[in-house]
C-alpha cells in the first residue's frame, strides 16, 4: 500500500477511511497522539513514545483497549503493509464514542487511530528559520493532546513568514516550539532547555539529547531562559523526532547561532547517528 489509515481494527488507504461522528475527538479534541519515524520499517524510539502515550492516557482516565506491547505489535504490523521503508507513523487515541456530552455518560473504551505515509526525516544539518509567537496554550502542555488550535495558529504564522517553526514564549520566557522542543547552547558551552513541567511536552528526542550530553561530557541545564538570552546564545537548536537536532539560523528576521558549531556537530552525530544505527 502507498499509505494506510487504521481505526479500531479496520484499515485501508487513508482517503477511504471514515470514523464515527460521535468519536469524542471530533467534538472535543478529547484524545492524545504520538508521531514517530520509521526507516527500513523499524520504528525509532517506539517504546518511549508509547510510554508517554500511556502516561497521558492514565492522567486523563482513558480505558485503553490494548496493552502497550500489543500496541507496539500493531504498529509494526501496519508499518509492514506500507510499501515505502521511510515512514511517518502517526497514532492517536480518543476517549471513546457516544452522543455528544462534555462529561461522558457511560464507561467508554478508547478508540485507536493510525495513519502511515511515506516521509523521510527532515534534514538535521540544514539551519532553520524561526519566528516567535505568544504561548496562549493551556496548562497541560506536558500531555500530547489533540487540542492543537494554538499550535495551528502559530504554524500558520510561521508559514506566512516563510519560517520553518514558531517559538512559543510566555511572560518573556521561552517554553518550546509549535512542533518541537528547543534548546540553546550558551556561550560557556552548556546546553540549556526549559524544565519538563506542565508548560512543555517532555519530548522523546529531548530526553535523548540530555542523555547524549551526559555521555559526551557536555553540561546540560534544565532551566527556563528568556527571549533575550535565546537571541544572544551561541546556538539555538530545534530538538524533535522529525529532525533530531537542527540548528537555527534566523529568528524574527535576526541572524542567530553559529557560535558553537563543534558542539552542534557532536550532538548531531550522536543523535542522528543513533537514529541511523537503530534503523539499519
Amino acid at each position: 500500500m502507498k499509505d494506510l489509515g487504521y481505526y479500531n481494527g479496520k484499515y485501508d488507504r487513508i482517503e477511504n477511511m471514515y470514523v464515527p461522528m460521535n468519536d469524542r475527538a471530533c467534538f472535543f479534541g478529547d484524545g492524545i497522539f504520538e508521531v514517530a519515524y520509521a526507516r527500513n520499517h523499524k520504528i525509532y524510539a517506539l517504546s518511549e513514545h508509547l510510554d508517554r502515550m500511556y502516561d497521558s492516557a492514565a492522567m486523563l482516565g482513558y480505558n485503553m483497549p490494548i496493552r502497550k506491547d500489543e500496541f507496539a505489535s500493531l504498529l509494526y504490523e501496519l508499518s509492514l503493509k506500507v510499501d515505502s521503508p521511510d515512514q511517518l507513523i502517526y497514532w492517536q487515541v480518543s476517549r471513546g464514542t457516544e452522543m455528544r456530552s462534555h462529561a461522558p455518560q457511560s464507561e467508554l473504551t478508547a478508540n485507536i487511530w493510525v495513519t502511515i505515509r511515506e516521509k523521510v526525516m527532515m534534514p538535521p544539518y540544514e539551519r532553520a528559520k524561526l519566528i516567535t509567537f505568544p504561548d496562549t496554550r493551556f496548562f497541560h502542555c506536558n500531555m500530547k493532546t489533540l487540542n492543537l488550535l494554538p499550535t495551528v495558529m502559530a504554524s500558520i504564522a510561521a508559514k506566512d513568514a516563510g519560517a520553518d517553526e514558531a517559538i512559543f514564549h510566555r511572560d518573556g520566557m521561552v517554553t518550546e516550539c509549535a512542533h518541537s522542543n528547543l534548546c540553546i547552547i550558551r556561550k560557556d558551552g552548556a546546553v540549556q532547555t526549559a524544565p519538563a513541567d506542565k508548560l512543555i511536552l517532555p519530548g522523546v528526542t529531548r530526553a535523548h539529547m540530555i542523555r547524549a550530553c551526559a555521555e559526551l561530557g557536555i553540561p546540560c541545564i534544565e532551566e527556563n531562559f528568556t527571549l533575550e538570552e535565546m537571541m544572544n546564545a551561541a546556538e539555538v537548536v530545534i530538538v524533535t523526532s522529525g529532525a533530531q537536532f537542527r540548528p537555527v539560523r534566523e529568528i524574527d528576521g535576526q541572524s542567530v547561532g553559529g557560535g558553537a558549531p563543534d558542539l552542534v556537530a557532536a550532538l548531531q552525530e550522536k543523535l542522528y547517528g543513533n537514529f541511523l544505527k537503530e534503523t539499519e
